[in-house]
């Protein structure tokens, strides 16, 4: 059984428990998850399963689309509403100064890591440092915010936001930095993921229907090219497919097409091979999905 498999993540738990309980739910060996989502969020995680853990790479990269809830006026340690509170500020920004606010988070942004994240520094996990009291400097990164706007005024502080983003970003610093924008602070008090690369929240199957399905997983299971319908695709023709599925490097005659650029599908005469690679004129297999 080789694929992807879109779960919606329930409050409560983590990505890794899900992996186990897929995991013990089909009695598989081979399961990974393809990107974090924290305990006290929920949506969509997409697991791995059988070859489908050799796309964790390419599942990384993808862009991400969630909501979140931000409460202006309460700083938290966590900047999310686990962590302790350090401050509480007056709130004068109605929806349409947050909304004014945002305009500066749109496009390419730096974002200093939190320390509560999984980072490692010091040969440790930040958030392992900061459960010891220590704070250490940390490197800003660089992140893109693709789309990003209030969906709903709550009351008392508390907005819906939208949120689409590149790999690598931190909706509760995002939060944190725009409440420090706004001179009121803010945290991160509720966060969905709606999507993930091509998995999206409508699509995504719970955990009660993967027990159910514990006789039948391939009913649920995404095909590995299916969740990577939108790269393109090189054909080998049939006499090189004994080198390609041994890695070996491929003139540019070996294809049926034009070999591109960026990363692409290869394909041999009985279906999907792998994940290629373009080297000047010459292609390989970079990850092999047989």
């Amino acid at each position: 059984m080789n694929g992807v498999l879109n779960v919606h993540k329930p409050l409560g738990m983590t990505s890794s428990d899900v992996v186990v309980f897929v995991r013990r739910a089909w009695h598989f060996k081979k399961v990974g998850h393809g990107g974090t989502l924290d305990p006290e969020a929920e949506g969509v995680l997409p697991i791995l399963v059988g070859r489908g853990t050799r796309l964790f790479d390419a599942m990384m990269d993808m862009d991400k689309e969630y909501l979140c809830e931000i409460t202006l006026g309460v700083v938290t340690d966590t900047q999310d509403s686990t962590g302790q509170v350090l401050e509480r500020r007056p709130v004068r920004a109605e929806r349409e100064a947050l909304e004014t606010a945002l305009e500066a988070f749109h496009g390419p942004i730096e974002q200093v890591p939190p320390m509560y994240s999984a980072i490692k520094m010091q040969g440790k996990k930040l958030y392992e440092l900061a459960r010891s009291g220590q704070t250490v400097e940390r490197k800003a990164r660089n992140v893109e915010i693709y789309g990003l706007q209030v969906i709903s005024d709550k009351g008392e502080g508390r907005f819906d936001l939208w949120v689409r983003c590149s790999k690598g970003t931190y909706i509760r610093t995002l939060c944190h930095d725009i409440g420090e924008a706004l001179g009121c602070g803010a945290h991160m008090s509720a966060l969905k993921r709606l999507r993930s690369g091509p998995f999206c929240l409508e699509q995504s199957v719970s955990l009660e229907t993967i027990q159910n399905a514990a006789e039948d997983p391939d009913s649920l299971l995404i095909p590995m090219d299916k969740v990577l319908e939108h790269w393109p695709r090189v054909h080998v023709r049939e006499e090189y497919h004994k080198k390609l599925v041994n890695g070996n490097t491929l003139p540019p005659e070996a294809a049926l097409e034009a070999v591109p650029e960026e990363p692409f599908l290869v394909y041999g005469p009985e279906g999907l091979v792998g994940i290629g690679k373009r080297d000047e004129a010459y292609f390989r297999i970079k990850t092999m999905l047989i």
